[in-house]
C-alpha cells in the first residue's frame, strides 16, 4: 500500500512541478529541479527525520516515474500551452499528489510507532515539503502559505490514518476512501475558494 501511494504521489507531484516550473518561465533545468523537489522533497525530508535512508535513494522506480513523466509532458508540447489549458490538469495532479503523500507520511509514522503529534507532522511534511522547498527556490509565497485549505487537507488525512490506525480499521478500502474522500475536498475547496479566514483588525 505504501509503494502504491508512494508512485501516485510522484507521477502526481512530477507533474504540478513541471507546470510550476513552466509557469515560472525557468530553463530545463530549472523545470527539471522543480519537478524532482515538488515529487521527492516531502519524502527525504520525512526519511531524514525517521531516520531512514531516503525511498528515493534506494529505489530506482521513483527517479524512472519523473524521467518519464518529464519526457511524455515535454513531447507532448504541455509547456507550450497557456497556462490555463493547464490549470485543472494542475490541480488534479497536485491534489492527487497531496492525497497520496499524506498518506505516506501517514503510514512511516504509524509504523514507527509515533503518536498524533507525529502522525500529522510526518503526513504534512511529507505531502508539503517539496513544494516548500520548490517555492522558496524560485522566489515565491510557499503555495500551502497561500490557502487554507492545501495543508488542512494533509492534516485531515494524517488525523483520520491515526484514528483508523487506533480502531484497527486500516485496510485498502479505508485508506482508498481518505484518498479520494482527500482530493474530492481539496478540488472543491479550489473552486469554491474556500479559506480559513484570518481577521486581522488594524
Amino acid at each position: 500500500m505504501f509503494e502504491m501511494a508512494e508512485y501516485i504521489g510522484t507521477i502526481a507531484f512530477a507533474m504540478s512541478g513541471f507546470f510550476v516550473g513552466v509557469r515560472s518561465r525557468l530553463d530545463f533545468l530549472g523545470v527539471f529541479i522543480s519537478v524532482f523537489l515538488t515529487a521527492f522533497g516531502g519524502g527525504v525530508i520525512r526519511d531524514i527525520i525517521v531516520d531512514k535512508i531516503p525511498y528515493t535513494f534506494t529505489h530506482t522506480t521513483p527517479g524512472l516515474i519523473v524521467l518519464g513523466v518529464m519526457s511524455i509532458l515535454t513531447i507532448f508540447k504541455f509547456h507550450k500551452k497557456q497556462s490555463i489549458e493547464n490549470r485543472a490538469l494542475f490541480i488534479v495532479s497536485d491534489s492527487i499528489g497531496l492525497a497520496s503523500f499524506s498518506i505516506t507520511g501517514a503510514i512511516i509514522a504509524l509504523e514507527m510507532n509515533l503518536n498524533l503529534t507525529g502522525v500529522l507532522a510526518l503526513s504534512f511534511i511529507t505531502a508539503v515539503g517539496g513544494g516548500i522547498t520548490r517555492d522558496i527556490i524560485i522566489n515565491e509565497v510557499p503555495f500551502v502559505f497561500k490557502t487554507g485549505f492545501y495543508g488542512t487537507v494533509s492534516l485531515l488525512v494524517g488525523l483520520l490514518m491515526y484514528v483508523f490506525h487506533f480502531f484497527n480499521l486500516i485496510n485498502f478500502y479505508s485508506t482508498l476512501f481518505i484518498f479520494v474522500l482527500a482530493i474530492t475536498i481539496r478540488v472543491l475547496a479550489y473552486y469554491q475558494k474556500w479559506s480559513i479566514p484570518l481577521d486581522v483588525e488594524k
